[in-house]
């Protein structure tokens, strides 16, 4: 990580925000009072208080408030995180934290649950009997089988040297385990050798402030294995750090601007620029992108797209083209507000746009799966469906409906960080890409 250019982002946000709440005079409840709107919403409160039927949880009310009023932007990228939340998200921001060595995603349709996804060598949960699949049913004494995903992670991270209990979930049983939080270092970067002396580094997040160190590290294990030709997947990448995305596309390109950053007033300002450097990779690349990668990971394949400097494989990728300054709030929260758009090196303005790709790929690494729903027979009743030849059956609720979900195909990853696993078969871009480089 460029430490120089970190300092530089923090000081100029920490400069931003003390300017601006200068410049409101610390708005006060006096400032309410100034207009109708402003009285009424001290009046609501009030009358909440002092007439609604049930007790009211003081602290959910002003919650609400706060994200009602972020609410009224109608803008997705600006929002406001919890304490509880804002304090994991810190972790993932540093890069490390302690727990049981796991990666989890959710167990049930609606989004809630958890699941583990991959099991880490050397952590808790593989010294432990942990297995992929294995589903969360209780941490501690607290059932969370519809738990949010955010939740489960904040009860299973921890302070060194404490123990979470955790029972889970395996092939319809239920097992307990004790687990000792320790050390995880988040490895936001993955490697390793195609066919043809092809490199191939997958950068997964940009919001890990090691994230520019690790990636130097993996180009120059590149570099050392005498690699000419490489492949750098952005795909499923939501971006993070505009810092980072600078200092990867600085790993490849030796001049020009990188990203430039434009406020409401329409002052436009370079924010990073490329400097020639002995460890830069100079040989073909090939940059995977999909309809996931955004902001940051926009930002590398725009600038290297702009300077001619690789061909931008995939689909047409999400369209953030805007930055937030994260500003801690005195509860311990943070509230992100979106404040500038950023353009490429040629002046794009890829908001709600995306960039298009040199070549148009689709990603078939995933597959939707099979689903279906349906209603009008007897509670109870099962239905069998034959698909692709394989029998499907379903019983109906006491509503005589009945739903479906099939098991979404799982991508193949290493239990060892920073290793990549690549299918060059089912995967149609990287397959694709390995031709081009041939």
């Amino acid at each position: 990580m460029n430490a120089k250019r970190l300092t530089l982002v923090a000081g100029t946000l920490a400069a931003t925000a003390a300017v601006a709440y200068a410049q409101l005079g610390g708005y006060t409840q006096s400032d309410l009072t100034k207009t109708a709107t402003g009285k009424t919403l001290l009046q609501v409160i009030g009358d909440l208080n002092q007439y609604y039927l049930y007790p009211v949880d003081q602290e959910k009310l002003l919650r609400g408030a706060i994200n009602g009023a972020i609410g009224s932007l109608n803008d997705e990228f600006t929002y406001y995180s919890e304490p509880a939340n804002n304090a994991v998200d810190q972790q993932n921001l540093s890069g490390e934290f302690y727990g049981i060595g796991v990666t989890l995603n959710a167990a049930n349709a609606d989004g809630t649950g958890g699941k583990i996804d991959n099991v880490y060598k050397n952590g808790a949960a593989a010294a432990n009997g942990v297995q992929i699949g294995d589903v969360f049913v209780k941490i501690g004494d607290k059932d969370v089988l519809n738990s949010k995903l955010d939740e489960i992670v904040r009860l299973v991270r921890g302070t060194k040297g404490t123990f979470v209990n955790v029972t889970f979930a395996r092939g319809g049983k239920t097992y307990n385990v004790k687990m000792e939080r320790q050390p995880v270092v988040i490895v936001s970067v993955e490697e390793t050798m195609l066919p043809g002396n092809v490199g191939y580094i997958a950068l997964n997040t940009f919001y890990n402030e090691k994230a520019s160190d690790q990636f130097a590290a993996a180009v120059a294990n590149m570099k050392k294995k005498n690699v000419t030709k490489l492949i750098l997947d952005l795909r499923d990448n939501g971006g993070g750090l505009l810092s980072a995305g600078v200092d990867v596309a600085d790993q490849f390109l030796q001049t020009g601007n990188i990203v430039s950053l434009r406020e409401r007033s329409g002052k436009t300002t370079v924010y990073g620029k490329a400097a020639k450097r002995n460890s830069d990779y100079t040989g073909k690349l090939i940059v995977l992108v999909n309809k996931n990668s955004a902001s940051a990971s926009e930002v590398v394949s725009g600038a290297l797209q702009d300077a001619k400097r690789a061909t931008i494989l995939g689909e047409q990728t999400f369209g953030k083209g805007v930055a937030q300054i994260p500003i801690t709030t005195v509860d311990g929260g943070k509230v992100a507000i979106v404040n500038s758009s950023w353009l490429t090196p040629l002046g794009r303005e890829i908001h709600k746009k995306g960039i298009t790709p040199d070549v148009l790929v689709k990603d078939t690494r995933s597959v939707t799966p099979l689903n279906f729903s349906g209603g009008g027979i007897a509670a109870g009743s099962k239905i069998t469906l034959t698909v692709a030849g394989k029998p499907v059956t379903v019983t109906a609720d006491k509503e005589g409906k009945f739903t479906y979900t099939g098991e979404a195909k799982r991508p193949v990853r290493s239990t060892t960080q920073g290793e990549a696993s690549v299918d060059i078969v089912a995967d149609a871009q990287v397959k694709k890409a390995l031709e081009l480089l041939k």
